[in-house]
């Protein structure tokens, strides 16, 4: 008898069959079908395979590799067994026939039958089916009854007779149903949201379809993930949005709930971190489930029947979960976009992790049906290099490799439990195979990571945390809705803004403040700021002017010149414009006779370098005060004529202007502070600097306490 541990794999070329452990050889019996394959499939009861060409569908015998029999179709795409491979299901691409109607592309078929020589197989029954998505009808444990799901309502047959429907599963808008496997004959259905109502699953038993066993109704449903475990007496919800409507994932929102099939419990499953559900597998026991979720780095937890955790791995980079077929081990790996990590944990050793095994980049991972070895491949057309086989030990050495040329699958050759032979899978260690003995040749030595770059002030200090991951110790990732997630500190969430208020100052607490600093200056361009600008030196040109307007002697000063006729200095900064409205009444109140022959350097030098130019706008009453002084030798009877008032600020304001800056900067001290205080009092680990500032709040309250006291 051959070896109970086989698998098939479908290339561009050819179909094999082969033979793992001990042996490692193709299963002689089995003579290679050349030319263009389209699928291969094994029976769950391991009794048979079957294969489809542009020839046609063929059935072997999977011990030993003889043709059993063949199926005279030719353009078979998808191929699957009844669960105990009494039945064969074949799907073809849909057609039309001569008068436009659509052929009947989905047939079932007996597996093996007596037929009369010569004569041609019919099949037993024929169903159009467009769709290639869940195209198969799904069986009852024991082959007595099927189902398929068409418009509003799941029909189901009695597998001595599928020309005629047995009976049927009204439910308005069905989109999907899933078959209680073990001896419970029950099905779920789903029903999407529809005109606000919300999605619900419904639990029946068959065929008693008036009212459901158990239900559940939620929103955010979209589309369903229906997960029965072994026995069928539980049912996993993994609902799923098309669209996530806060905008944190690019691939909607999911959520997972728990149903037993009898209706004495059903709820959401709660996951204590915040992100995507990425896998979720039933335990071969039935009584727990394995979890994968969250923002990268991911956590993965394992739940008993009743959603209560038990138990949580590490976080990590990964996104798939999988329990051997004994139950004893579980897999928790990183594929995809991910490096391809797989940790295999052992469950009755207090989850105790085995090892870790570099597999590169597979697109298949599977536990070998003893639970002693996983398969890994990488195919097409996912990736059309390094395709090939690779069969790992639980203990993580490598056993067998092959590499192949586009390789479109690779599957295990099912094996009841009882037919497992005894022992424990992590010893003894087998001996590998000359292939991996050569592959392990190959692999270079990896050199030390170079690690991101850092520049050279930072080099030879630890990595700030928040540069870390989560599984590095760094603080936990956030997801917002485009606004920053960082507070003034630099660290942790920004303050809530309260609509009305005015916008605080982002400056880093103890820096120096800065003058004019407005919060949202640094999201403005450089024509915006320079803009910004000057309608505030304009603003407070025009109070200047105000404020000498309301003294005593405003009725000796001339009255300001209207520029609305055009004067010329429509397009010049507001700046210039006030220094050359200034010039002008000087000329209107002492030179009224002299003429426009008058030469130009009488007016102050203006200076259009840059650095001039913001000092003036940063400082308008300085500039103003300098401007005056240039004047004075030219004009000695200027002070007179405005009855002498000086026209500089008050002495004291300079003194109460530094005082105020002193108060808000350790106002602002003090919020950082008591920001660094939460982030503490939350459990997250701070920097020492942090815990530093932390310790200088009691001298920082004392020192403003002093400053509001003068």
């Amino acid at each position: 008898m051959a070896s109970p541990l086989q698998f098939a794999y479908r290339t561009q070329k050819a179909i094999g069959v082969f033979d793992a452990a001990p042996v490692y050889e193709a299963l002689p019996g089995f003579d290679k079908p050349e030319g263009t394959s389209r699928c291969c499939v094994y029976s769950p009861c391991s009794r048979y395979f079957a294969y489809a060409t542009a020839d046609g569908v063929v059935i072997v015998d999977a011990s030993v590799g003889h043709v059993l029999t063949s199926l005279p179709i030719q353009s078979v795409y998808d191929l699957s067994f009844s669960p105990r491979g009494t039945f064969l299901s074949t799907w073809e691409r849909p057609a039309k026939d001569e008068n436009g109607d659509a052929t009947k592309n989905l047939k079932i078929w007996r597996t093996i039958e007596d037929i009369e020589e010569g004569a041609e197989k019919q099949p037993l029954g024929k169903f159009v089916q467009k769709s290639a998505s869940g195209w198969n009808l799904q069986y009852t444990d024991d082959e007595r009854f099927c189902a398929r799901i068409v418009t509003n309502e799941v029909q189901f047959y009695s597998t001595d007779d599928f020309s005629t429907v047995w009976n049927k599963l009204r439910a308005e808008g069905v989109a999907d149903f899933a078959v209680a496997p073990g001896l419970n004959q029950n099905v779920a259905v789903f029903i999407p949201e529809r005109k606000g109502q919300p999605a619900a699953v419904k639990v029946f038993n068959v065929p008693q379809f008036t009212t459901p066993i158990s239900q559940k109704t939620f929103f955010k449903g979209d589309k369903v993930q229906l997960k029965w475990n072994a026995l069928g007496t539980s049912l996993i919800v993994l609902a799923q949005t098309e669209v996530d409507k806060s905008n944190k994932s690019y691939y909607g929102e999911t959520n997972m709930y728990l149903l037993s099939a009898n209706g004495s419990f059903d709820a959401r499953v709660t996951l204590d971190k915040e992100g995507p559900i990425h896998d979720v597998a039933w335990s071969p026991n039935s009584k727990e489930f394995g979890v994968v979720y969250g923002y990268m780095p991911a956590k993965t937890t394992i739940f008993n029947h009743r959603a209560v955790p038990t138990f949580s791995f590490p976080i990590g980079p990964r996104n798939t979960i999988i329990f051997s077929p004994t139950g004893r081990f579980v897999l928790v790996a990183g594929f995809g976009n991910l490096a391809g990590q797989i940790d295999v944990y052992d469950l009755e050793k207090d989850h105790r992790k085995v090892t870790t095994i570099e597999s590169g980049n597979p697109s298949v991972c599977s536990w070998s049906p003893d639970s002693r070895y996983i398969l890994t491949a990488t195919t097409s057309p996912r990736l059309r290099v390094d395709n090939g086989i690779k069969l790992w030990h639980v203990g993580g050495g490598i056993m067998y490799n092959e590499e192949a040329f586009e390789l479109y699958n690779v599957i295990w050759r099912p094996a009841p439990l009882d037919n497992v032979p005894a022992g424990d899978p992590l010893s003894p260690v087998p001996v590998p195979h000359a292939s991996a003995l050569a592959y392990l040749g190959t692999i270079k030595t990896p050199s030390k990571p170079a690690g991101a770059y850092r520049p050279p002030g930072a080099r030879g200090t630890s990595t700030p945390l928040h540069f870390k991951r989560e599984d590095e110790g760094g603080a936990a990732h956030i997801v917002t809705n485009g606004t920053p997630s960082i507070g003034p500190n630099g660290f942790g969430r920004q303050r809530r803004l309260i609509p009305g208020a005015e916008f605080t100052d982002p400056a880093v607490p103890g820096a120096a403040p800065t003058d004019g600093a407005v919060e949202g200056d640094e999201n403005l361009s450089k024509t915006a700021l320079k803009n910004k600008k000057k309608r505030g030196n304009k603003k407070a040109k025009d109070g200047e002017t105000n404020n000498r307007g309301a003294g005593p002697d405003a009725g000796l000063a001339p009255p300001p010149r209207d520029f609305e006729g055009g004067s010329g200095g429509e397009g010049r900064s507001p700046e210039r414009r006030g220094q050359q409205q200034q010039q002008q009444q000087q000329q209107q109140q002492h030179q009224p006779q002299h003429s426009r022959s008058q030469s130009r350097n009488n007016f102050p030098v203006r200076n259009r370098s840059n650095t001039h130019r913001a000092r003036s706008q940063s400082r308008p009453g300085q500039r103003q005060g300098q401007q005056q002084q240039q004047n004075e030798p030219a004009q000695p009877f200027q002070q007179a004529g405005q009855g002498g008032a000086p026209l500089g600020p008050a002495s004291d304001g300079g003194a109460q202007s530094a005082n105020a800056k002193k108060i808000r900067s350790l106002q602002k001290k003090i919020r950082a502070i008591e920001d660094l205080e939460m982030r503490l009092a939350g459990g997250e680990k701070l920097e020492d600097t942090q815990m530093k500032k932390i310790g200088t709040k009691t001298s920082v309250i004392k020192e403003l306490e002093a400053l509001e006291r003068e």
